[in-house]
C-alpha cells in the first residue's frame, strides 16, 4: 500500500520536533553545564528575561540566584574594540558566586601574555559582593585586594567595570541590594600628625606592611615550558627535594606615615628621611630574605633597578640609583632580621604617584638562558595604605575637576592619566611648531639637529616605554572592523594616548603624508635612528642595498600589509597574531619580558639598524605601508625643491638616508620620513650647487677692485697699466 506523501511529511516533522524538544526546552544550564557546580542545590533554571536580562536559578520554587552574560547587561568596549563577554552568577545575598570568560579578543592576550592570567584575574571576583568598592590594582578599605594583570591594565579595568556594573544592575533590578556605591576611591592625603606605637605584628596585621613570599616551586611553575638556563646553581630551577625552599620572602611598606616610619626606622632616622623628601614624595622600604636579590646582582652605579617596580593606574615607577637610601638595622619590636633591605624614594613630580591610592609592587624574576640572554616573569602584590594613616580633604565648592557620578570608564581612564595627556599634548605642540617654522629652522642646522635628537628621545622614552603608546597596524584593522560592524567612539577612547596620537596622525596624513609619524612619533623608528646615529659616531660601517634592490624591497611591506589585511577580513584574531611581525609589543608593551624568539627578533632588527638606517621601517613595517596608502593624496608639500634637483644635482638623493629621493630629483612622499635633511642641504651654500654658485657670485660682486699700478718710464712719462685679471 502506498503511503500518501503528506503523511510522510507529517511523521518526519513530528520526529524532528521530538528530537529538538530537549534542546528547545533546555535552560541556560544546558549551554553552560558548569553552573551545576556553582549552584549544586538548583533544581531548575529559568529563561533569560527581564531588564537587564538574566536567568533565575531555582531550588524547587524558590529563587536562589541569577545567571547572566555581561554582554547582554553591560557591554563595555575593551581595548580590542569588542566587549569581553563573561558569565556571571550571583546569589540572592548579593554575592558573586562565579565569573568566567566566555569570549575575548584582546590583542595583548593573543600573543605575549597567557590568557590564563585573564581567567585567574576574573576568578578573584568570586566571593565579593556586587556593591563592593573594587579598584584595579588594590582593593578599597575593608575588601579583598585584586591585582591588575601585569602589562594589561586597560583590559583589567574593563573586566572590573564589566563584572561590577553588570552584577550591580542585575542585583538592583531584582531588589537584592538596597543601594549601590561607586568603585572609585576618593582622594586622600597622608596624615603626618598621626602616630601610634606599634610593633611588627601590628603593622603586618593591619596591612601597613605588605608581604610577598615565593617558594621555588612557584618559580618553576612560572617558567614551565620555557628554556632552561643550563646553570648548575640556577635559582629558578631547584634540584629535587628543594621545591619548598624559600625563593624570596619580601616585605614592603610606605614609611611616609609616622606610625610606620617612626616605629620602623626610629624617630631620628625617620625625621632625617622626611627632610630628603619633597612635597608629594614617598619612601618605600623593601626588606627580604631568600636566594633572590630584589636589587639585582648586576646593578651598577648610574643604572636602574630592574627587578623591583611600582605600578599605579597603569603607570610604571622605576627606581634609579639616586632614589636609593640605605636601610640599616631598625628598632621595630618583633621585626625579623633581613639579609637585604633598602628604601626607595618615589618622586611625585616625575611619576604622579599618589601614596594614598592603591598601587602594586612588581618583582621581576629573570632566568638566564644564554651568555647575554634572559627570560622573565613578573610577580605582583598590591598595596593600599591603611585608612587610619590618611585623611580625606574637605570637598570644596568647586568640583569641576572631579568626575561626575556614573562617569564612563573611558572618562575615568582619561582623568587618571591627565598628566600623561598633558605631556603628550605638549610634545605634539612642539612638533607642530617645528613643522610650521621648518623653513626658519633648516637655516640653523645645529639647532634643528638638537631639537630632532631631543624629540626622538622623548618619543622613545615617553611615548614608547612609559606611555605604551606605540601605534600598530592592528589599530588600523580594528578601525576598519569597527566601521564595518558598528562604530563606537568608546572603543577608541579606552587608551587616551593612542587616541590622541591617532587624531594627530590622521591630521598630518591629510596635510603632509606619512612622514611626520614615521620620522618623529614612532618609538621604534626613533630607537632605530638613535642606534644608527650612535653607530656612526663609533665609525660603524654602513651598508646600503643597490638602488634596484632597494626599490624592490620597498614593496615587501605592502605585501605584508595586504596579507594581514586579508587575514583581518576573515579573522581579526588571526591577523593580530601574525601582526607580531611588528616588534612593538616585545619592545614596548612587554619590555622584552617574553620568550626568547620574540626578544631575539626584536633585538636583531634593532641591531641591523646600526648598519642600515631604519631597515625595518623601510622594508618590513606594515604600519608604515598602511600610513603610506592613507596619506598618498595629501594636500600640501612643504618640502621644497629646486629646478636643478636631479638634473644635474644629485646631492640630496645621495644623502637621503631612507633613499626616498629619486634620481630625477622627485621626493617619494610614500617613503619620505620627513627628517628635513634635504631641506637643510637645500639652503646650505657650501653643499647645494645652485646655492654655492649664488654665494660665489655674491662674493665676487663684493670683492673690491684692485688699485691700478703706475710705472715710470725713462722719459719720466707716467704710464698706467691695468692689472691682470684675477682668477676666481
Amino acid at each position: 500500500m502506498r503511503v500518501p506523501r503528506p503523511l510522510i511529511t507529517r511523521v518526519l516533522l513530528a520526529l524532528c520536533l521530538l528530537w529538538l524538544a530537549p534542546v528547545a526546552l533546555a535552560g541556560i544550564d544546558a549551554k553552560h553545564p558548569q553552573l551545576h557546580d556553582v549552584f549544586p542545590q538548583a533544581t531548575r533554571y529559568g529563561d533569560i528575561e527581564g531588564t537587564p536580562p538574566a536567568a533565575a536559578v531555582y531550588r524547587d520554587d524558590k529563587i536562589i540566584g541569577y545567571v547572566f552574560e555581561t554582554v547582554m547587561v553591560a557591554p563595555v568596549p575593551a581595548y580590542s574594540g569588542a566587549p569581553i563577554n563573561l558569565l556571571v552568577s550571583i546569589g540572592t545575598d548579593g554575592s558573586i558566586r562565579d565569573a568566567r570568560v566566555l569570549e575575548q579578543h584582546e590583542p595583548i592576550l593573543l600573543v605575549g601574555i597567557p590568557v590564563q592570567k585573564l581567567y585567574d584575574f576574573v576568578a578573584h571576583y568570586i566571593g565579593h559582593r556586587v556593591d563592593d568598592q573594587i579598584v584595579v590594582g588594590g582593593g578599597a578599605s575593608g575588601s579583598v585586594r585584586i591585582d591588575a594583570i601585569s602589562s594589561a591594565t586597560v583590559t583589567s579595568m574593563v573586566v572590573n567595570e564589566t563584572i561590577m556594573n553588570s552584577a550591580l544592575k542585575v542585583a538592583a533590578s531584582r531588589k537584592l541590594i538596597a543601594g549601590a556605591t561607586g568603585t572609585d576611591a576618593e582622594a586622600a592625603a597622608v596624615r603626618t600628625d598621626f602616630y601610634q606605637p606599634a610593633d611588627w605584628d601590628t603593622l603586618t596585621g593591619n596591612g601597613a606592611i605588605g608581604h610577598l613570599q615565593l617558594k621555588r616551586r612557584a618559580i618553576t611553575d612560572a617558567f614551565e615550558g620555557q628554556p632552561q638556563s643550563g646553570l648548575v646553581d640556577d635559582p629558578t630551577a631547584p634540584s629535587p627535594g628543594h621545591e619548598g625552599d624559600v625563593f624570596i620572602d619580601l616585605y614592603f611598606t610606605d614609611v611616609t606615615p609616622p606610625t610606620v616610619g617612626r616605629n620602623l626606622l626610629g624617630a631620628s632616622a625617620h625625621a632625617d628621611l622626611m627632610k630628603q623628601l619633597k612635597p608629594g614624595d614617598s619612601a618605600i622600604a623593601v626588606m627580604a630574605n631568600g636566594i633572590y636579590s630584589f636589587k639585582g646582582v648586576g646593578y651598577v652605579r648610574g643604572g636602574i633597578f630592574d627587578r623591583v617596580h611600582l605600578l599605579q593606574d597603569g603607570k610604571l615607577v622605576l627606581f634609579k640609583d639616586t632614589d636609593l637610601v640605605q636601610l640599616n638595622d631598625t628598632p621595630l619590636r618583633g621585626k625579623p632580621d633581613f639579609a637585604e633591605q633598602a628604601i626607595f624614594i618615589v618622586r611625585h613630580g616625575g611619576s604622579g604617584f599618589d601614596a594614598t591610592r592603591p598601587w602594586t609592587l612588581q618583582l621581576l624574576v629573570n632566568r638566564q638562558v644564554g651568555p647575554l640572554q634572559s627570560i622573565y616573569h613578573t610577580f605582583t602584590r598590591d598595596y593600599r595604605m591603611p585608612a587610619a594613616y590618611t585623611t580625606r580633604p574637605e570637598r570644596s565648592a568647586d568640583t569641576s575637576s572631579a568626575l561626575p557620578a556614573g562617569a564612563a570608564l573611558w572618562q575615568k581612564i582619561w582623568y587618571g592619566r591627565r598628566i600623561d595627556i598633558a605631556v603628550l599634548l605638549a610634545g605634539l605642540t612642539v612638533l607642530t611648531l617645528i613643522l610650521l617654522f621648518q623653513d626658519w629652522l633648516v637655516t640653523r642646522p645645529v639647532l634643528l639637529e638638537r631639537l630632532r635628537t631631543g624629540f626622538l628621545i622623548y618619543t622613545l622614552v615617553f611615548i614608547g616605554w612609559y606611555g605604551l603608546a606605540q601605534l600598530s597596524v592592528v589599530n588600523i584593522f580594528t578601525f576598519i572592523q569597527s566601521l564595518l560592524h558598528g562604530f563606537h567612539w568608546e572603543t577608541f577612547l579606552m587608551d587616551p594616548l593612542i587616541f590622541i596620537l591617532w587624531v594627530f596622525v590622521a591630521a598630518t596624513l591629510l596635510l603632509l603624508g606619512r612622514g611626520v609619524y614615521c620620522g618623529w612619533l614612532c618609538p621604534f623608528g626613533a630607537l632605530q635612528v638613535l642606534v644608527n646615529n650612535a653607530a656612526k659616531r663609533l665609525h660603524v660601517p654602513q651598508f646600503e642595498f643597490p638602488r634596484a634592490v632597494h626599490e624592490r624591497l620597498w614593496a615587501l611591506k605592502y605585501v605584508i600589509l595586504l596579507v594581514l589585511f586579508g587575514m583581518s577580513l576573515q579573522s581579526l584574531n588571526t591577523a593580530e597574531h601574525y601582526a607580531e611581525i611588528e616588534p612593538f609589543k616585545t619592545t614596548f608593551t612587554l619590555h622584552f619580558a617574553r620568550s626568547w624568539s620574540y626578544v631575539l627578533y626584536a633585538v636583531l632588527l634593532i641591531g641591523v639598524s646600526a648598519f642600515n638606517h631604519k631597515f625595518y621601517c623601510r622594508y618590513v613595517c606594515p604600519l608604515g605601508a598602511g600610513l603610506a596608502v592613507s596619506g598618498r593624496w595629501h594636500l600640501f608639500e612643504w618640502l621644497r625643491r629646486r629646478p636643478e634637483c636631479g638634473s644635474p644635482c644629485q646631492v640630496c638623493a645621495n644623502e637621503c638616508e631612507v633613499k626616498a629621493i629619486h634620481a630625477d630629483g622627485r621626493i617619494d612622499f610614500n617613503e619620505c620620513h620627513y627628517c628635513l635633511d634635504c631641506q637643510v642641504t637645500r639652503v646650505n651654500d657650501h653643499k647645494c650647487p645652485p646655492v654655492v654658485q649664488q654665494r660665489k657670485k655674491r662674493e665676487r660682486a663684493a670683492r673690491p677692485l684692485p688699485t691700478p699700478i703706475v710705472l715710470i718710464n725713462p722719459a719720466n712719462a707716467p704710464e698706467t697699466r691695468e692689472p691682470a685679471p684675477v682668477a676666481d
